[in-house]
């Protein structure tokens, strides 16, 4: 077919890719298109081509029936390359171990096993460049379509090639595409030359002109239609007129051909065609050990061959897979049951969840045998970091629970399941089998639980806290510390929520948790603490919950245990951190998360914490490094094809103060938050924008951006906007506005207690003093500030001490400090203060010295964090496991760095002291 086919255009990007990859560039491609367009027919040829170049050629295909079984795909890809595996690092090895079923161990995570396959094939392709084909990828299992999506979207500077034939979706429009986004080639119908050429292949017998062209046109361009269906039609049919229904899809028509002529096979045969269409594994001595169960000599698999729907080696393959699922499909329940029934007869032991499903397939109806088998493989699943396979264990384990007590207790556990996969449709459609069950009250909370938090996930809509509120109050009497889990939660959505909640929405949530879980004196669990804390902030006011909150905080940071029921407040309590001005908390914290993430190779959080950490280093001076993990965090998402998150970029946009660009980044998040109902993005927004026009001099604009903030008496964003607060309003002659605003934030100042906090007090109180007292809180100011990590702000009270001084005549001192402030600001990319700062230095006669050229500033934010992490000493492996990337990529990037630097060697880099 293929030689027939044409397809020149599409066999010359095939080419493309294999080229790139035999040079070390890589190659991705996605091959797309309906069932029978010739996208195997093409993977076919590339399979060649790669092999006369000198190719290593791995392959693998998803089988309908193996998307249960997780990282089956990956493990038939990988399984000829594990020879060396023991080069991998270790984490990696035991991720693939773990995941492969090779070895016990703690659950990896599969962004974790995908780096670990990015190195496997990175370390095969140093010997030979590597063509990995994939075909019928829309039938993997999920883990294995994640991972090698992941791989797909970081392989860049290897020997390697990756091709995957993917079929249109039937349905289900809204379905993720795990590889959506990649390269892609979308095969559409031959042109009618093409189609009838390959027809006359097909069909030796003289077509009348009609018949031809009215086969011609209903296969529409499809070459399997127009190969299969003459092959399904009398020949007088042909002659005297080719009539077929068009109310199908061709390729639904194709499998309807393959099922006609499977029909017409001895009985024996096409039950052994049913047991092979079962199978997924295409394993023939599986096959023969099965069907010899059945009573079926290996002779009954000769008329299949013969009618070119199968062949049989020492493996199974379809002629398509159409024909295995044309006859899955056309076979009776009965018949099903009876081939399944033989494959987990003949299912070697060592395979117990295989043997499992095929059992459960076989039960004719309830079976608890059968389901606790199905239980047991899903807990396998789970530790192998199969979400989506535990869930599908379950879900089918819960359809053959007799006891009805029982069945809903798994169908709750499956939801569960389905919810950490993802799958939240799934896990709602088993939320209504268990509430349909006999649930007890714990269990019922529990459903309730789970429903709160996929609404949260969905939407994180001002419907959301009510939800988890009312779900935390049903739990209070049966499961008190999951109860205080949820009002913390509730809490937390009524942040994201913000000032799209009802009035006071907050304090009711607060009021609702006192009332339910009074606080305890005895937990030390940080979520407990938490709880305490932020109910008391909203009923009895910020300085009240100082105590408690700072308690949570230190319990956090003192225990660097890898917990992963602490690791799901950090978020929380970076924000409360925040609030309390504890940079050292935040900074431990937000470190922590990031170095977690990267030893367990969790891509799912780790994009979160290289954002807190990003935010935070943007107020301590490090916009160059912020920008660098917000890169990376960009890198992730796209590989990891999650959502990006929304408000990442706007302070260090604010803080670089570049105004066009701001304003707009400003005004589509503010749309979008407004559109989704996510008032914290929107209250990011306003500090954004008191930071920006602060540092512009529009005090105006800075105090009605700080002033709604203050109104709304969030979390962390008031005791940051109270500071820009104060300085806006004294600017924009609002003296009662800056007075209010003072005495808010030095009582808060103090209760807090911490450097930073009492450093913006004191500057605060300098800019509404005169005098003497002025600049004695302009000095305590800089000495306070200078004392933590707020680099940004100690050299903002700089500036204005600088300011003070010019307008008290001091132009000498004025100068010192202006000079100090630009400089800071200048290095740190502080555009809009550096220039305030630049304009005040004229005014005293000086003209300020511009910022020198930075050896960074000629490197992309990946390339600069690379070298900064090899100036430190780091080989190419190391950094390639702590970016998720190949060893051979960041040496790509290396000879970058190098020639944009102007050096040649590791050591030339260190020696740069790069900032």
């Amino acid at each position: 077919m293929s030689d027939f086919v044409g397809r020149r255009a599409e066999r010359g990007a095939l080419e493309r890719v294999l080229a790139r990859a035999r040079v070390g560039n890589s190659g991705v491609l996605v091959v797309r298109g309906e069932a029978g367009i010739g996208k195997t027919a093409l993977l076919e040829q590339a399979h060649d081509a790669a092999l006369s170049s000198g190719f290593r050629v791995e392959s693998c295909a998803g089988a309908e029936a193996e998307a249960q079984f997780a990282f089956a795909g990956l493990h038939q890809l990988c399984s000829p390359l594990l020879g060396r595996l023991h080069e991998l690092p270790s984490p990696q090895q035991a991720a693939l171990g773990v995941a492969f079923g090779l070895r016990s161990g703690p659950t990896p995570d599969r962004y974790l096993v995908g780096l670990a396959t990015l190195t496997l094939v990175a370390e095969v392709a140093e010997e030979e460049p590597l063509l990995c084909l994939v075909d019928d990828a829309q039938w993997l299992d999920e883990a294995s379509a994640q991972v090698l999506a992941f791989v797909a979207r970081r392989v860049s500077a290897e020997r390697v090639a990756l091709l995957f034939g993917v079929r249109d979706p039937d349905t289900d429009a809204g379905a993720v595409d795990p590889f959506g986004g990649l390269p892609e080639l979308r095969l559409d119908g031959l042109g009618d030359a093409d189609a009838l050429a390959l027809l006359a292949a097909a069909v030796r017998e003289p077509l009348d002109e009609g018949v031809r062209d009215q086969i011609v046109a209903e296969a529409r361009g499809n070459p399997l239609a127009l190969l299969e269906l003459p092959n399904n039609a009398q020949l007088t049919g042909l002659a005297g007129g080719f009539e077929l229904p068009d109310v199908f899809k061709v390729p639904h028509r194709v499998e309807e051909s393959f099922r006609r002529r499977s029909a017409g096979l001895p009985v024996e045969t096409q039950l052994l065609l049913l047991v092979a269409a079962a199978d997924p594994t295409g394993e023939a001595a599986l096959l023969w050990r099965a069907v010899t169960h059945l009573g079926i000599a290996p002779e009954a698999a000769a008329p299949a061959e013969q009618a070119g729907l199968l062949e049989i080696d020492t493996r199974v393959r379809f002629r398509h897979p159409l024909v295995r699922s044309a006859v899955y499909q056309a076979a009776t329940s009965p018949d099903k049951r009876r081939a399944h029934g033989a494959l987990a007869a003949a299912t070697d032991p060592r395979y117990p969840d295989r043997r499992a499903w095929h059992r459960a397939q076989a039960a004719l109806g309830p079976d608890e045998d059968a389901a606790a088998d199905l239980e047991r493989s899903a807990d396998r699943a789970r530790a192998r970091g199969g979400l989506a396979a535990a869930a599908a264990f379950l879900q089918r384990a819960a359809e053959l629970t007799p006891d009805p007590t029982t069945r809903a207790a798994r169908a709750l556990e499956a939801a569960y399941a389905a919810h950490d996969a993802g799958s939240t449709d799934a896990a709602l459609d088993l939320l209504t089998v268990a509430a349909a069950g006999s649930l007890d009250a714990l269990q019922k909370a529990r459903g309730e639980l789970l429903r709160a938090r996929i609404a949260f996930r969905l939407t994180r809509g001002s419907h959301v806290p009510g939800l988890l509120l009312d779900a935390a109050g049903t739990l209070v009497p049966l499961d008190a510390p999951l109860a205080r889990e949820a009002y913390v939660e509730a809490i937390e959505a009524s942040f994201h929520v913000g000032r799209f909640a009802p009035v006071h929405y907050l304090r009711e949530v607060a009021v609702a948790a006192q009332r339910a879980v009074p606080p305890t004196t005895t937990s030390s669990r940080p979520v407990d603490l938490l709880l305490d804390g932020l109910s008391t902030r909203f009923t009895r006011g910020y300085e009240a919950s100082v105590p408690k909150l700072q308690q949570a905080l230190e319990s956090l940071v003192n225990d660097d245990s890898r917990s992963e029921d602490d690791g799901r407040w950090v978020w929380l309590a970076c924000h409360v951190g925040a609030m309390l001005w504890d940079d050292e908390a935040i900074y431990v914290l937000a470190t922590r998360a990031v170095r977690l993430a990267r030893e367990a190779g969790a891509l799912a959080t780790l994009p979160s914490a290289l954002n807190a950490l990003a935010l935070l280093l943007v107020l301590t001076g490090e916009l160059g490094r912020a920008a660098e993990l917000f890169a990376e965090e960009d890198e992730i998402t796209r590989a990891t094809a999650a959502p990006p998150l929304p408000n990442s970029r706007l302070s260090l946009a604010a803080w670089r103060g570049t105004q066009p660009g701001t304003t707009e980044l400003v005004a589509t998040t503010v749309e979008r938050a407004t559109a989704g109902g996510e008032g914290l993005a929107v209250s990011s927004a306003d500090l954004a924008l008191a930071y920006l026009h602060n540092g512009l001099g529009n005090f105006d604009r800075a105090c009605a951006a700080a002033n709604r903030l203050i109104e709304l008496d969030e979390l962390a964003h008031s005791s940051l906007a109270l500071p820009e607060l104060v300085e806006a309003a004294v600017r924009a002659d609002q003296p009662e506005r800056a007075a209010a605003a003072l005495d808010t934030l030095e009582s808060r100042a103090a209760a807090s207690g911490t450097q930073w906090a009492l450093g913006m007090a004191a500057r605060s109180r300098a800019l509404v003093s005169t005098g003497p007292s002025a600049e004695a809180h302009y000095r305590e100011a800089i000495e306070r500030l200078g004392s933590c990590r707020m680099v940004t702000h100690l050299a903002r009270a700089h500036l204005v001490y600088g300011e003070w001084l010019r307008r008290e005549g001091r132009r000498q001192d004025a100068r010192e400090e202006l000079r100090t402030a630009h400089r800071l600001l200048s290095d740190m990319g502080a555009e809009a203060y550096a220039r305030r700062a630049a304009q005040e230095l004229r005014a005293t006669g000086e003209h300020p010295r511009k910022r020198g050229a930075q050896p960074t500033d000629a490197l992309t934010a990946q390339e600069a964090r690379i070298a900064r992490l090899v100036a430190t000493g780091a080989t190419s492996r190391e950094v390639a496991s702590q970016l998720f990337l190949s060893p051979r990529t960041v040496e790509a990037h290396l000879r970058s760095i190098f020639r944009k630097l102007g050096i040649t060697s590791r050591r030339q880099l260190a020696e740069l002291r790069l900032p």
